[in-house]
């Protein structure tokens, strides 16, 4: 691999690294809301501001072009990908809780990921990225065991697998779209139209606590920061790196989730988790860290 092919891969895992940073920040944001808030229309109101805020970007460099440009059924999957990730996520958090619903969510896509870009892209993952993958699952198993009473909820364990294999699906869909779109018109026309799928939930749903400023504030956050932001950083990430590699660097999120429950919510993990921390750290280091900096030698270089 060329010096400038390292470079664009190492730039790619920070882009990936970054929106997985931002996602993890969900959580967190979602403990600021008002009491009654509903996570349902929450997460409708995220993709319907984020749609809005990538529209206004992709518009303003007329990077969209006519309806003709898109192939149709590429772009319905990934908006149904992206949408039923959503249903999936905040139905299987609402029967485990958020900690075993975000661990077997986010840390079944690598999985998914993985076999999905071998299948349809012929994509190899190789064994830096077993090894790390191995990494992140095991931490997040620990991480699952230490964040206080876990509800093992059947169906509950079956959504999150849903949500893991949504998340692995849509990077499918997205990098294909990639091929043909700049990131700023995929990522505008894809939440937008997962928006619309979306919109219909909030029918006939308590909206009154969207009055508050506080819900005004964390929708926005949601909405701007951990989708906006976030599916810009990554999809222009998924331009250069592997699908696996780029579901794999995701769990970043449940790392990050943790440490800001743990900072700025004052919650108190177990030293499994810190462990499970310390793992999931790991694995995505060895991702991170160029290729040049890999064993060069007899006993020489940092892996």
């Amino acid at each position: 691999m060329s010096s400038t092919a390292d470079h664009n891969a190492t730039v790619g895992v920070f882009f990936v690294l970054g929106a997985a940073l931002l996602w993890g920040t969900t959580g967190t944001a979602q403990a600021f809301a008002p009491v009654g808030f509903d996570p349902l229309v929450i997460g409708t109101l995220r993709l319907v501001v984020g749609g809005i805020a990538l529209l206004v970007l992709a518009g303003s460099r007329r990077e969209i072009g006519p309806p003709g440009d898109w192939k149709p059924l590429p772009v319905c999957l990934a908006a149904l990908f992206t949408a039923g990730y959503q249903l999936c996520f905040f139905a299987a958090v609402a029967r485990t809780g958020v900690v075993v619903g975000t661990i077997v969510g986010i840390g079944s896509s690598p999985i998914a990921g993985g076999i999905l870009g071998y299948l349809f892209r012929g994509e190899r993952p190789g064994r830096r990225w077993g090894v790390a993958t191995a990494l992140a699952i095991v931490g997040c198993g620990l991480l699952s065991l230490g964040g206080g009473p876990l509800r093992a909820d059947p169906l509950g364990i079956l959504l999150a697998l849903g949500a893991g294999a949504s998340y692995a699906a849509y990077t499918l869909s997205i990098k294909g779209l990639l091929d043909d779109h700049s990131p700023n018109a995929v990522m505008a026309v894809v939440v937008s139209v997962a928006a619309l799928l979306l919109v219909p939930i909030l029918i006939g749903r308590d909206l009154d606590w969207l009055l508050q400023p506080r819900a005004l504030l964390v929708v926005l956050h949601l909405g701007l920061a951990t989708m906006a932001l976030s599916y810009w950083l990554f999809a222009r990430g998924l331009q250069r790196v592997p699908i696996a590699t780029a579901v794999t660097l995701s769990l970043a999120e449940p790392m990050t989730a943790s440490l800001l429950g743990i900072f700025v919510l004052g919650e108190v993990l177990s030293p499994q988790a810190f462990t499970g921390i310390g793992l999931i750290f790991s694995g995505l280091l060895m991702l991170v860290l160029p290729a040049g900096l890999r064993l060069r030698g007899k006993g020489r270089g940092i892996l």
